[in-house]
């Protein structure tokens, strides 16, 4: 079992609740990466719909499904087809399709010049107003979340408010099919880390997402209807020059008598702006954690790692 903690603690006021919030987050990031939140600002009913959204827009015609998937912007909004994505170091794609919702830009913020427009589906407009209404819910969540790590690393509470502002994180609904003939590998995505500061992941469909211990074990999750996930990802771990881990998970395939049935899983990468440093910063680096990163920015980090992976 993943450690369970519940925001309404974070958020009560009471700081004795707020500290223990911070310290059982921090341990969990410390021991595995993952930790299940409660108490989140996840509405039931926009999850519940934009599930249904989803497998109504997966399983239209591929003809229909292919008019949202636009070339030259490595995958960043609308649809992307089966078996584009593979994990970094890995040739073979991962058996899976997948939408992504972005950020809407409001006032005169010029970040707007730098983000593709949300692709709109004709068929289904509450597949767009649950994706959009789901998007704002995580991200706000998101920020609570940042705003325990920032106390946890002995930093301003508010260090990331600025830098995920119009941020350019990515809602991504995925849907992977029945398994129709014997599977090349095992699994449904491979091993992988997440580019992002972190994951917020709503409760999957099925299970099959899997963890790597500190034990070098495979450790299944399955998040509880009203639990997110939420996990680390590669930015944070370059910015606490490895203080805080991101947890190496992936997609195992069901077992044969589940192979007709599909999954789906809606996780929301929550990206700063494209400006912010992921240079290490020094409360994270002494004499027994020696820098480990070059500097680097966000926006070049991303466009780094979506080339190996094969969205750019």
């Amino acid at each position: 079992m993943i450690p369970s903690i519940d925001l309404r603690d974070f958020l009560s006021g009471d700081p004795v609740k707020k500290a223990n919030f911070v310290a059982a987050l921090g341990k969990a990031y410390t021991d595995i990466g993952f930790v299940a939140v409660k108490g989140h600002l996840l509405e039931d009913d926009v999850s519940q719909q934009l599930y249904w959204q989803c497998q109504e827009f997966f399983s239209m015609s591929e003809e229909q499904k292919k008019k949202y998937e636009i070339p030259g912007q490595a995958g960043q909004r609308g649809y992307t087809s089966f078996g584009k994505e593979h994990a970094k170091g890995r040739n073979e794609g991962d058996l899976k399709e997948f939408w992504h919702f972005g950020q809407t830009v409001t006032g005169n913020d010029p970040i707007a010049n730098e983000y593709p427009a949300n692709v709109m589906v004709e068929e289904l407009p509450n597949f767009n107003k649950y994706g959009l209404l789901a998007y704002k819910q995580l991200e706000e969540t998101g920020k609570y979340m940042l705003r325990a790590i920032a106390l946890y690393l002995k930093l301003d509470e508010f260090y990331f408010d600025d830098k995920i502002f119009h941020g350019n994180s990515i809602l991504r609904p995925i849907h992977y099919p029945p398994i129709s003939a014997e599977p090349k590998s095992a699994v449904r995505a491979a091993e992988h880390e997440d580019i992002n500061l972190i994951t917020l992941l709503m409760g999957a469909s099925a299970e099959g997402l899997q963890v790597l211990s500190k034990q070098n074990e495979w450790v299944g999750i399955t998040a509880l209807p009203e639990q997110l996930v939420v996990n680390v990802g590669d930015m944070l771990q370059r910015l606490t020059n490895n203080v805080l881990k991101s947890t190496t998970h992936r997609v195992v395939n069901p077992p044969r008598e589940k192979w007709g049935t599909s999954r789906y899983s809606i996780p929301f990468f929550l990206h700063p702006r494209s400006e912010m440093r992921l240079d290490c910063i020094p409360e994270c680096v002494n004499e027994q954690n020696l820098l480990a990163y070059e500097p680097i920015s966000a926006g070049d980090y991303l466009i780094e790692r979506l080339r190996e992976i094969g969205l750019k």
